[in-house]
């Protein structure tokens, strides 16, 4: 399991989309309301019952493309490393978040053998407990900062946004292939 399988390493740096529109999934950070991203990850994280349910989400569109399945579980998984940013932006000052290579978690998770309906189940409850935490946030609490391993600095409001951007853009992904 050393080897990437048939796809290539995400090296992309996505805070762009803090700043300006999607071009691909269309989704822009500056017309969505920090108080509004819980539900919307609700919607998002139901909205991938039909993918997870078809006949084909297991099976990749090509070899560099993820099945809806992949998909699913980076998402799930998504919710949860959020969550923990979001927890420790409320309960430290100015968080180093740590590093988290979604490739190596794809590979060391198998999310390639992972089951649908399981996945579909884990992803609505990871996507719950994130918005409960956003939904929690109060006030000045959304300009809590935090910083990613990159150097990338993040209010709690700013990092909501491009939450949801990740989480819109693979369902985009999901649908447009």
């Amino acid at each position: 399991m050393s080897e990437m399988p048939d796809w290539e390493r995400d090296a992309k740096d996505w805070t762009w989309v803090l700043d300006q529109p999607c071009p691909e999934c269309g989704y822009a950070a500056a017309t969505v309301a920090p108080t509004e991203v819980a539900g919307a990850i609700r919607a998002n994280a139901a909205a991938w019952g039909p993918p997870l349910a078809g006949a084909n989400a297991t099976r990749r569109p090509a070899p560099t493309i993820w099945s809806p399945t992949e998909y699913a579980a980076h998402v799930r998984d998504v919710h949860r490393v959020f969550g923990v940013r979001v927890g420790l932006m409320l309960a430290q000052d100015d968080p180093v978040f740590e590093n988290w290579d979604q490739d190596a978690t794809a590979l060391e998770e198998r999310y390639d053998r992972q089951r649908p309906a399981q996945v579909a189940a884990e992803l609505v409850e990871a996507a719950e407990q994130v918005a409960r935490q956003y939904d929690g946030v109060r006030g000045e609490a959304w300009q809590r900062g935090g910083t990613r391993s990159n150097g990338s600095g993040f209010t709690i409001a700013s990092l909501a946004r491009y939450h949801l951007h990740d989480v819109v853009h693979h369902l985009w992904d999901v649908s447009e292939r």
